[in-house]
């Protein structure tokens, strides 16, 4: 069994270029690029936002009471 040559690769690029256009394509990759790094922001916004109600549980168990 053979695996994919870089002519072929080349082939199935010049045919996906032809069939879309370089505009389409261009548009794409933004799109693509933009969503990737708004992923990435929200994921670190959710860590920092998990690492802040667990300081807060930690003070809630420091209750006292008066006798």
């Amino acid at each position: 069994m053979e695996g994919i040559s870089l002519a072929k690769l080349l082939i199935i690029g010049a045919l996906i270029v032809l069939l879309f256009g370089t505009n389409k394509l261009r548009s794409l990759g933004g799109d693509l690029g933009s969503a990737i790094k708004g992923f990435k922001k929200a994921m670190k916004e959710e860590d920092s936002t998990a690492k802040t109600p667990a300081a807060e549980e930690v003070t809630a168990d420091r209750v006292t009471h008066k006798e």
